[in-house]
């Protein structure tokens, strides 16, 4: 296992950290070298197996970033995007894959990863599931053969606890959207209508959000025309796929040119 890439999972207390820290302690393809929390957090110095309630996996939580990087391969990042930024540039400086799973980024803060992943491997996605990237691939062909007759609305469900909205994957399908039309996203974005808004204007791709429950994620891009109307629909049942997702980037970011990469890049497509 000591020729294997080693792997610290950020936010390890978390609902994909701990997801994440399973998987990669089960995995014969990577080893589990440290898991991460914030300074002052309850789990800092324990065995983060104990503290998820599962046998001992003979890593402790830390809160250090610098020395649980140094003697990583791979960083994989579901946390918030001023830790993100942070971690990226720490990642950076110890030449380790950086896996974003983060939503939420500003343009900002996707600037600062930018400049980050001039020194290392960056793999950044609003979503890290097959079928999802599959969906955006399908998005953007069909936004390229339908005109503007064709409204186009994207409907994005998820549980309570999600604080950003639209999610990372709702953003990824509206940039698809907008790429297959050939125009820029932020001048036909439409969110949140409330109150009297008029009537819908041309070309604008709205967004609907939905927050309740434990729903893992759910996305349906609508193309609606007069007499007629086509759904492209993405439902995850189990966070399983996002896990596989980003351990599949974090191999795959082994020994690759430094860059900002995402996962269309990590799945061939």
């Amino acid at each position: 296992m000591a020729d294997t890439p080693g792997i610290v999972i950020t936010g390890a207390s978390g609902r994909m950290g701990q997801m994440l820290v399973k998987a990669v302690a089960a995995s014969d393809a990577c080893r589990l070298v440290a898991a991460l929390e914030r300074e002052g957090h309850g789990w800092v110095g324990q065995d983060v197996g104990t503290a998820m309630g599962v046998p001992a996996l003979g890593v402790a939580v830390t809160d250090d970033p610098v020395a649980a990087f140094a003697k990583a391969q791979a960083v994989i990042d579901f946390t918030a995007p001023a830790a993100t930024v942070a971690f990226a540039g720490l990642a950076a400086q110890a030449r380790a894959v950086h896996v974003i799973g983060t939503t939420g980024l500003s343009a900002v803060d996707i600037e600062a990863i930018d400049r980050a992943a001039h020194h290392a491997v960056i793999v950044r996605a609003g979503n890290m599931s097959l079928g999802v990237n599959l969906l955006v691939q399908l998005t953007r062909k069909v936004a390229a053969a339908l005109d503007a007759d064709f409204d186009i609305e994207i409907v994005e469900a998820h549980h309570r606890h999600k604080v950003d909205a639209p999610s990372g994957t709702a953003l990824m399908l509206g940039e698809a959207a907008a790429a297959g039309r050939g125009v820029d996203l932020g001048e036909v974005r439409q969110s949140g209508r409330d109150g009297v808004t008029g009537a819908r204007r041309r070309g604008d791709i709205g967004f609907s959000a939905i927050r309740g429950g434990d729903i893992v994620g759910e996305h349906d891009v609508l193309f609606a025309a007069d007499g007629e109307r086509i759904t492209l629909r993405h439902v995850a049942t189990d966070r399983g796929v996002f896990v596989r997702g980003a351990l599949k980037a974090a191999l795959w970011g082994q020994d690759r040119d430094p860059g900002h990469y995402d996962m269309m890049d990590v799945l061939g497509l």
